[in-house]
């Protein structure tokens, strides 16, 4: 059984809790779940807060949930983490589409690096599988979608080579803003399902996207990519944006013809 517990909206800065008398009978509340039993983490410098990683839980109404499931690292430059547009309202739309999302929140420098990112990307797939019963979730529809330091988060994830690699490793990549560098061992040809997004402008990640669709491409792995000619880094989920409201909606597509949603041309 996963200990519930209140959802934390920023690192040691707001959270909010709703109690049962705000909430409309029927809303599912969202809690969280730690990638580790307690004392367990790896590569832990400490014993407070920002030393455990954890899943921020978010369900659709349970007339809509169809079996999928992401995983959803914000970015922030890994020092902060950007949990409003590139987390709860990506979660919205998720549960809009029928899918439970689970916002995670990583390690952040100077305290920790990369090697310790990793361990709680792989290890948030992992939880996400290992509760796919509890849930309802389909272990085979687990996605991860990443923006700027979240999204060279999820390159790193999607080339999983730990010791349970299909454990470890998600069934579609989202990398927003960022295309992340070639880890160790990376095998382009065994990468999951890609989406790919920047904004021209947004030259490093632009043009990194669109050189690793290339490269995905030539390899033989589905990968799908959408470059807006206008804007910058950092515009989340774009909401009420003139230039980028439409993206999450090209997302949805994408998820549906390759049967991460019903309904779509893979089906």
């Amino acid at each position: 059984m996963i200990t519930r517990l209140s959802v934390s909206v920023a690192m040691a800065a707001t959270a909010f809790a709703a109690s049962n008398s705000t909430v409309p009978k029927g809303t599912p509340v969202s809690y969280n779940i730690p990638l580790w039993d307690e004392g367990q983490v790896p590569l832990a410098k400490g014993d407070g807060p920002l030393d455990k990683p954890f899943l921020t839980v978010f369900q659709p109404p349970a007339a809509k949930r169809n079996g999928g499931s992401v995983v959803i690292a914000p970015g922030g430059s890994n020092i902060m983490l950007m949990y409003g547009c590139e987390g709860m309202e990506v979660a919205e739309h998720y549960n809009d589409w029928g899918v439970t999302a689970f916002v995670l929140t990583y390690r952040l420098s100077p305290r920790y690096g990369d090697d310790a990112r990793l361990l709680d990307g792989e290890r948030a797939v992992q939880v996400v599988r290992q509760h796919a019963a509890e849930f309802g979730l389909n272990p085979s529809k687990v996605g991860f979608i990443g923006f700027s330091a979240g999204s060279s988060l999820a390159r790193a994830v999607g080339s999983a080579t730990g010791s349970h690699p299909g454990d470890e490793r998600p069934d579609y990549l989202g990398m927003v803003y960022s295309a992340g560098r070639p880890g160790p061992g990376e095998q382009l040809k065994d990468f999951p399902p890609t989406f790919l997004l920047a904004a021209q402008l947004d030259k490093g990640a632009s043009m990194g996207s669109a050189q690793l669709f290339m490269d995905l491409t030539k390899a033989g792995a589905v990968a799908e990519i959408h470059l807006y000619q206008k804007g910058r880094h950092g515009f989340g989920t774009g909401f009420a944006s003139a230039n980028f409201s439409d993206w999450m909606g090209r997302l949805e597509h994408f998820l549906r013809y390759d049967g991460f949603l019903p309904g779509g041309g893979a089906e």
